[in-house]
């Protein structure tokens, strides 16, 4: 029976030794399992690689199912934190690739991500976006050299203009360095400069942000952010590409959709469909593309230092166009598809 015991006491123990060690392989450093920092560990062995950051599934799906992506056969992808880093390759380049969600949020939360737990040399951002550039039709491809984030902003009060300081900016907080959106300009079937709005005017702002290799707590202030040098020359070998023009078997663009280098592109956490907005914009800022979440991709791959470029092909008018409909909705699968077209024409230049 004392056998019978023993015997049934070391069962017991051998159990709860290897439910110790199921704890000890799942135990969170932060929120990441210990596990899994271990597989992270591994992948980074294989590094470093290119990362591809995309806003969406039907922005990201035709670089998935196309020929020249192969994905890794023992890794394919690794789930981390609600993101879904997909590992492969395109040519020599060995990728990770991650989905953010919409909006400035989810863009930056995902690339500092990937920057922070993989061995990344490289970002380069893809989608589809707004246009803002009458000098260019829907389907073209832009790579701006400078992102803005056009959606952090001072609210003046009302009867306060120009001349008025803003709250808080004696301290450095805020400036009027980036101009102004003056509601009042904006009426119903006029423009109307002389009476004014309780919603005042709008001041944009610079970014706060603090650099892998400053000093932490002291920070810098980024308005517009560049792209890397090398990638936005290299990126000049892209043009000239041929591009498709047709959305369907019915409906196509007037011409064939060309890549064009734009000196800069803007992002704030509005979808824009609005005609005055959008030429307020351009008028002000410069912009050609306008979308919702370059400028917090280039915002933390500048913090970290890693080179960026960030392609977005043009899939609407940003409410320049039709009364009746946004474009996006006809037109947003075809600039998908040109702007993963373009991405993997970048990649092999990468590597040649």
């Amino acid at each position: 029976m004392m056998s019978g015991i023993i015997k049934h006491l070391t069962t017991l123990l051998l159990l709860l030794s290897a439910l110790v060690l199921l704890i000890m392989a799942t135990t969170s450093h932060g929120a990441i399992p210990k596990s899994t920092l271990k597989v992270v560990e591994e992948v980074n062995k294989q590094g470093p690689f290119l990362g591809l950051v995309v806003p969406n599934s039907f922005e990201m799906s035709p670089l998935l199912q196309s020929k020249s992506f192969v994905k890794d056969k023992k890794l394919p992808y690794l789930d981390i934190g609600g993101r879904r880093f997909h590992l492969g390759k395109v040519g020599k380049d060995k990728l990770i690739m991650v989905m953010t969600g919409l909006s400035m949020v989810n863009a930056g939360l995902a690339t500092q991500l990937l920057l922070s737990l993989f061995e990344i040399k490289g970002v380069v951002h893809f989608g589809i976006a707004g246009n803002a550039n009458p000098e260019l039709q829907i389907g073209d491809v832009t790579i701006p050299q400078y992102w803005a984030h056009t959606g952090l902003w001072n609210w003046q009060r009302y009867g306060e203009g120009p001349q008025n300081e803003l709250a808080l900016e004696a301290g450095g907080d805020y400036t009027r360095k980036y101009g102004y959106l003056n509601i009042s300009y904006y009426s119903t079937n006029k423009i109307d400069k002389s009476s004014g709005n309780f919603l005042n005017n709008v001041w944009y702002q610079p970014e706060e942000i603090f650099p892998v290799n400053g000093v932490p707590e002291v920070r810098e202030h980024a308005f517009w952010v560049p792209v890397d040098e090398k990638y936005f020359a290299l990126s000049k070998q892209l043009e000239g590409m041929e591009l498709p023009k047709c959305a369907n078997s019915t409906t196509c663009l007037p011409r064939n959709p060309k890549v064009v280098r734009v000196e800069r592109g803007c992002s704030a956490n509005a979808f824009v469909d609005n005609a005055a907005y959008r030429k307020f914009l351009r008028s002000k800022f410069n912009v050609t593309p306008v979308d919702m979440e370059s400028a917090a991709v280039a915002l933390v791959c500048r913090q970290l230092e890693t080179p960026f470029v960030a392609i977005r092909a043009l899939s609407d008018l940003a409410g320049g166009g039709s009364a009746q409909s946004n474009e996006a909705d006809v037109f947003a699968p075809l600039a998908a598809h040109n702007a993963v077209d373009v991405v993997l024409k970048f990649l092999a230049l990468l590597t040649s």
